[in-house]
């Protein structure tokens, strides 16, 4: 008489993260990069102070080296978010300081870590996110996966690991 082969354990379904806690996420990873920020903004406004004296008539003030200090410190902010989200979306933690405090991590759609490069282009899509009212932030309320636009974009899930 032969045996049954023992059953398999069957993997737990998948839970993806929705809307609300990737908003926490969010304003965990906004205070962290808002405290980098003001770094920057302490350093590039001191400099741009020391470009306007008090009393200066206005027609003499160099705007050209104004406007050179405030382009270079958004490309500075902006370098910073940027490889804050690739290199943590993409490392082996596979989430920023706020989904990894929140037990939620970013897999592409076969729940593996994610490269550089889809961590990258993740990110960037976030400005089409953005672009009409955040309505692609609040699809992941509302999609099966609970995905936002730039996760689909991207090919990406967000997922919990508690």
């Amino acid at each position: 008489m032969a045996t049954a082969a023992p059953a398999r354990p069957q993997a737990a379904p998948t839970q993806y993260a929705g809307f609300w806690i990737r908003v926490v996420a969010y304003i965990i990873d906004a205070v962290l990069l808002g405290i980098v920020n003001s770094v920057v903004f302490a350093f590039f406004g001191g400099g741009m102070a020391a470009l306007v004296k008090p009393g200066q008539d206005p027609s003499t003030v160099n705007v050209a080296a104004l406007l050179g200090a405030l382009s270079t410190m958004i490309l500075i902010i902006t370098a910073i978010h940027l490889c804050y989200y690739t290199f943590l979306e993409s490392s082996e933690k596979q989430g920023t300081v706020g989904k990894m405090v929140l037990g939620l991590k970013v897999t592409d759609a076969d729940g593996r870590r994610i490269s550089v490069g889809r961590a990258a282009g993740r990110t960037l899509s976030k400005i089409i996110s953005s672009m009409i009212l955040g309505i692609g932030y609040i699809m992941a309320g509302f999609t099966e996966k609970k995905q936002a636009l730039h996760d689909m974009i991207a090919g990406t899930l967000v997922v919990r690991t508690k």
